[in-house]
C-alpha cells in the first residue's frame, strides 16, 4: 500500500491513497485548526469501522443470509497523556435483513474481530474492544 499527505496550513492536511481517493484532515480550531475535515485519530475509528463491516457484511452475503442496510454505531475512549492511544473501543452493529439469524451474525463479528479485521486486531493491542449487535426486520 502507498499514501501521501500533503500540508496545507495550519494543521490541514489532504491525503491522497494509492488507491486515487483524496480525504481532507484538520483540527479543532483550539488544536489551530479550521474544522475542515475530520481528525486523524477520528478516521482510525472510521476505517476500523469499514474494515470490521466489510467483513461481516461479506461473512453473511456467504452464509445466505438476507441483509439490506447495515451501519456501525462506535463509542471510545483514549489515553489521557500522550501518545493518546484508544484504550477501550465499543462497535454496536445494527443489521437489517429478513429472517436473519442472531447466530450468524455473531459469528460474522467474532470472525472479522478475531481473524480478518487487520485495523481492530492491531488497535486491540491497547484497546479493550467490544461488540454487540442489533437485528432489525425490514
Amino acid at each position: 500500500m502507498q499514501a501521501r499527505l500533503k500540508w496545507v496550513d495550519g494543521v490541514c492536511f489532504i491525503g491522497e491513497t494509492g488507491s486515487g481517493h483524496a480525504v481532507v484532515m484538520d483540527g479543532a480550531p483550539e488544536g489551530g485548526g479550521r474544522n475542515l475535515g475530520p481528525r486523524p485519530m477520528e478516521l482510525v475509528l472510521l476505517g476500523t469501522a469499514g474494515c470490521t463491516s466489510y467483513d461481516v457484511i461479506t461473512i453473511l452475503k456467504k452464509s445466505r443470509q438476507d441483509v439490506s442496510d447495515c451501519w456501525v454505531e462506535i463509542q471510545a475512549d483514549r489515553a489521557d497523556v500522550d501518545p493518546k492511544v484508544f484504550t477501550r473501543i465499543h462497535f454496536h452493529f445494527v443489521v437489517l435483513g429478513r429472517d436473519l439469524k442472531p447466530d450468524a451474525v455473531e459469528r460474522a463479528i467474532k470472525l472479522s474481530a478475531e481473524k480478518y479485521c487487520s485495523a481492530s486486531i492491531m488497535l486491540a493491542k491497547t484497546a479493550d474492544i467490544t461488540h454487540d449487535f442489533e437485528l432489525r426486520e425490514d
